[in-house]
């Protein structure tokens, strides 16, 4: 029934100006990537237009797929119809059809008709008026309105063809991924960083994920949790690469030397450490965690800015102002909250002091670190890394 998908760009893009063009053909690559797992579909931009031509590729699969690419505002599946107003209507009707059995009735409706072709015999408010005649006529469960209607039917006549459409999927808007740089989330087990790394994925970052394991403290189930939390957000970017940091001689160093209190703060710095140095290596411009403001100890005004101290790279986080029910909201939406809330704990709960430090003092970190022999760690936890490419699931390797 439907042969195209019909992709509205998110509207910050149409305002980039002379670089509008950069935007849209990330986007298009990023439209690609997305569907290539499926096969047969392909990305084309018409007449100002971006389209997906099915070519008999599953119609909910495909629209699946790109309603988690950033950039995208909205899309819908289009019918097409000959230049013939019987042929119209008949397509009219199948189409509305379709919407309605989504939906419950009584509805009301309009027709927006719209005459690209001025060949075409019939002028755009005769054109709707015809079709939404004939609709009517064949719907039970119909009423018009034409000022704020539940379901619109477009009927769009163009040079060769009529294209009809009703339903409209949304999309996440934002900008394409890679338009705005490459960035390193610090991706552990738990609902919140995966989101952040997706909110950074819709500003148009590039995302790489770090990830720090201290095995055998932490599971072999822990590290695949992991694993597929970056796959799920490859389905939203692309291809996403996960460098899996060993950090148990770290740990093990901190639980030896650092009083109970500070180790989440002498924790958090060697990460950012180790971020700062990875970041530098991949040639990514800043760093992005799923810090909220207060939500825990390390997460204090305080606690950020003794841990900051240890990099200039710009953090984001893009959580600072939310609470907990409106990440939890995020991860249902995404997909990554059942995956995260699997009972694996990561490095930074097995260690848990029962008292930690909620306002520790830059000076006093410094001082307690001079017991560790701060580079060597460092050194042997990056001589460790592991370097994974992880893609959404069902794509092409």
């Amino acid at each position: 029934m439907y042969t195209t998908l019909m992709i509205r760009m998110a509207g910050e893009i149409s305002i980039k100006g002379k670089n509008r063009s950069v935007f849209e053909k990330a986007l298009m690559e990023n439209m690609r990537l997305a569907v290539k797992p499926i096969g047969g579909v392909k990305i084309v931009r018409t007449g100002g237009r971006i389209e997906a031509l099915l070519n008999g590729a599953d119609l909910d699969e495909v629209a699946t797929a790109l309603s988690k690419v950033p950039g995208i505002r909205s899309l819908s599946p289009v019918m097409e119809a000959e230049l013939d107003m019987d042929r119209i209507k008949d397509a009219a009707l199948k189409v509305v059809e379709d919407a309605l059995t989504k939906r419950q009735t009584p509805i009301t409706f309009k027709v927006d008709g719209r005459r690209a072709n001025k060949r075409f015999p019939l002028t755009s408010p005769e054109i709707a008026r015809e079709v939404g005649g004939h609709v009517l006529r064949h719907t039970d469960g119909l009423t018009v309105d034409v000022h704020k209607p539940e379901l619109t039917l477009q009927v769009e006549v163009r040079e060769s063809k009529a294209y009809l459409l009703c339903d409209v999927i949304p999309g996440p808007g934002g900008l394409p991924v890679g338009s705005s740089g490459k960035v390193m989330l610090l991706l552990s087990g738990g609902i919140d960083s995966p989101v952040a790394g997706w909110m950074a994925m819709k500003r148009g970052a590039k995302l790489e994920c770090i990830h720090f394991h201290s095995f055998p403290f932490t599971s072999e189930r822990a590290q695949e949790k992991v694993n597929d939390l970056a796959k799920i957000l490859a389905e939203h970017g692309g291809r996403i690469v996960l460098h899996n940091v060993h950090f148990t001689e770290i740990q093990k160093a901190i639980r030896q030397h650092v009083p109970e209190e500070y180790s989440i703060t002498i924790m958090r710095r060697f990460m950012m450490r180790i971020a700062d140095r990875l970041a530098h290596q991949r040639k990514a411009m800043a760093l992005v965690t799923g810090e909220s403001l207060g939500q825990v100890a390390s997460q204090t005004l305080e606690s950020m800015y003794t841990i900051n101290n240890v990099t200039n790279m710009p953090i984001l986080r893009p959580l600072v102002a939310m609470d907990k029910v409106d990440i939890m909201d995020i991860a249902h939406k995404i997909g990554t909250y059942e995956t995260s809330i699997l009972p694996y704990e990561d490095c930074c709960t097995i260690f848990l002091p029962k008292n930690p430090k909620t306002r520790p003092k830059l000076w006093e970190a410094q001082e307690i670190e001079k017991k560790l022999d701060i580079e060597a760690l460092i050194e042997e936890a990056l001589e460790k890394t592991e370097k994974l490419i992880m893609y959404s699931e069902g794509a092409a390797r």
